[in-house]
């Protein structure tokens, strides 16, 4: 349940002309499981596959062709459950979702209505240190995917890729518990973030991996806790779905447009109506694609070909031991272990492979250190050249070599930063690199404080003005270090202009 240290943000108001309003937003996610077969055929998922080559004759609804279910999906979707602290139903059921569409061969989908894998869970969205909004995740429902539909390939005809029919999708239903548009792309940013570190969808929105369906409503301050203590819906004002949003801007985008269009049909005495729409990006508006179907106009009722779905809580046990550490967990321990601040954690942990990279850094190592050079070095490094962590040219090994070398005062950090340059471009162990180019700090206290003691000679006046101002002493330090080439260690340097000029 919520964590209680985490206040709960107050709802976004949009001020209408005669009143102000409150936003209500729920979300269905669609995430495609990471599985290498479909959700009733073996025909591969492959992307990038030639059109309509992965298609089994099921998939293409031929006659007689009979759907078998795909274990490895269920586990995925059990797996996705138990990370959302989901109930996870040992009884579930298939139906068919029937209406027509050119890219769906079969003229149903087979989905699940009444009996879904996944009951409710939860998601914990923190929008700031100490702030978050639990969002409640009312089910979880596996079905399968339809093609694609493509029209501007030839300027009198249509043409349809099966490839992704039947492909297996996760249907994530969360209740209308999001206030905001910034909210709303939190909460998907947050859900993407626990898939890609569950492995059970890779959260790709480009490839349409990850897609969302927004509800939007409005309701005048107060009725949402009317809907709180009553569970009536009809407090909440009439929703209209925003469809197939892949862009966590545009999703805030498209929220606000529709809020505010809502809002001035309202308040200009008329009523909105339950549709579905389309958000268009060049004109920064949402327009209408279809009225909004309810549930009896797919005419439901359980796939014939299909028993219902039963799984033994022995197998739910066994997926549940092999969990993996999920954000939340990982960024509590990197804080309590590491000493990190709630910002670096969230950065580290905001993928698997940058929170992977960061605690081989800083095994052994000074954590907050570590996660300096991570994330301020190394992730600006690579988000100046476009590049991903998994492509970062300085291993982790490389990395921590640095570390060492600045841990023993061998290096100063101007002189760690051009050897992370040197290493980033040509490779090498860093202290076989280090020692060729001659990169170590002076730290023979003789030779400094020759230095030191010519240039207080030199500069009388300078003398005078820093035991006047303490401040003023660093100019001593920085000329020393210049003398030296940078090599001469600031510490030692610092203390000895102290003890020189009676500091």
């Amino acid at each position: 349940m919520l964590d209680l240290s985490y206040e709960t943000p107050k709802p976004k108001l949009i001020a209408g002309v005669k009143h102000d309003w409150e936003l209500v937003i729920g979300m269905e996610v669609h995430a495609q499981v990471s599985s290498n077969s479909k959700l009733f055929s073996g025909a591969s998922t492959q992307v990038g596959a030639e059109p309509n080559s992965n298609v089994a004759f099921v998939d293409a609804a031929m006659p007689g062709m009979l759907p078998v279910i795909n274990a490895f999906c269920v586990e995925q979707a059990v797996r996705t459950g138990l990370g959302l602290k989901a109930q996870i139903n040992l009884r579930s059921a298939f139906d068919r979702k029937n209406y027509f569409y050119p890219d769906l061969p079969q003229g149903y989908q087979i989905s699940q209505l009444y009996h879904p894998i996944v009951g409710e869970g939860e998601v914990l969205v923190e929008l700031s240190p100490g702030v978050a909004r639990l969002v409640r995740v009312e089910r979880i429902h596996l079905e399968q995917d339809a093609g694609k539909s493509i029209h501007d390939m030839d300027p009198t005809m249509s043409f349809v890729d099966f490839n992704r029919t039947g492909v297996a999708l996760m249907e994530i239903v969360s209740r209308p518990d999001i206030r905001g548009p910034e909210e709303a792309a939190a909460y998907v940013v947050k859900l993407r973030q626990i898939l890609r570190y569950l492995g059970t969808c890779d959260g790709n929105m480009q490839n349409g991996n990850l897609r969302a369906d927004v509800n939007v409503s409005v309701c005048r301050v107060g009725q949402y806790e009317k809907y709180q203590a009553s569970q009536d819906f009809s407090h909440l004002g009439t929703r209209c779905e925003i469809k197939n949003m892949n862009s966590m801007k545009f999703i805030q985008l498209a929220i606000d447009y529709e809020a505010r269009r809502q809002i001035a049909i309202l308040e200009d005495g008329g009523s909105v109506t339950q549709e579905t729409r389309l958000y268009d990006p060049d004109k920064n508006e949402t327009r209408s694609m279809r009225s909004k179907e309810e549930a009896h106009d797919y005419r439901y009722f359980p796939c014939p070909d299909l028993l219902p779905l039963e799984i033994e809580q022995a197998w739910v046990d066994d997926i549940a031991a092999a969990m993996p550490e999920l954000p939340d967990a990982k960024k509590a321990r990197f804080m309590g272990d590491f000493g990190l601040t709630d910002y670096d954690a969230n950065v580290l942990t905001a993928d698997l492979e940058s929170a992977g990279f960061f605690e081989a850094v800083a095994q052994g190592r000074d954590g907050k250190q570590a996660a300096n050079w991570v994330i301020n070095e190394l992730f600006g490094r690579l988000n100046k050249e476009g590049k991903a962590i998994t492509d970062s040219p300085v291993s982790t090994a490389q990395l921590g070599g640095v570390l060492d070398l600045i841990a023993k005062g061998t290096l100063s950090g101007k002189m760690a930063k051009d050897l992370f340059e040197i290493i980033w471009t040509t490779g090498g162990d860093p202290v076989e690199v280090a020692a060729a180019r001659g990169m170590q700090q002076v730290t023979d206290t003789a030779a400094i404080e020759a230095a030191l003691d010519a240039l207080i000679a030199a500069n009388p006046d300078q003398v005078e003005k820093a035991r006047v101002n303490a401040k003023l002493a660093g100019w001593f330090t920085g000329q020393v270090l210049k003398s030296t080439g940078g090599k001469a260690n600031p510490a030692v340097v610092g203390a000895m202009v102290a003890q020189k000029l009676g500091l």
